[in-house]
């Protein structure tokens, strides 16, 4: 079955780094967009990146733009996201996910055009 697994959050202090890892499994990695999205206590879960099957089109949300850079290795079956210049306001669960329907090549902005989510990993960034 699909699965998406997230792991390298942690504790980190303000202007840290971190390495997210979303590993697949149950189908062809190579297909599919993929979308990183986090969601904080009390807030709405948000987009924070997004990258095409073949990796040629990416996005990131305004908030992230020059800090994180998403990529995607699919003969490891993963894709990554890399968080520079952490903030407090990057603290949240963050959330790897696979895009569904028509479209599923192409990158989504939207939590509902991801159909597979992973269980998430916590990031929390203080001193």
């Amino acid at each position: 079955q699909v699965e998406l697994v997230e792991s390298g959050g942690g504790l980190v202090q303000p202007g840290g780094s971190l390495r997210l890892s979303c590993a697949a499994s149950g189908f062809t990695l190579d297909y599919y967009a993929i979308g990183w999205f986090r969601q904080a206590p009390g807030k709405e879960r948000e987009v924070v990146s997004c990258i095409s099957s073949s990796a040629s089109r990416t996005y990131y949300a305004d908030s992230v733009k020059g800090r994180f850079t998403i990529s995607r290795d699919n003969a490891k079956n993963t894709v990554y996201l890399q968080m520079n210049s952490l903030k407090p306001e990057d603290t949240a669960v963050y959330y790897c996910a696979r895009r569904s329907g028509s479209s599923w090549w192409t990158i989504s902005v939207h939590p509902s055009g991801y159909g597979y989510w992973g269980q998430g990993t916590q990031v929390t960034v203080s001193s």
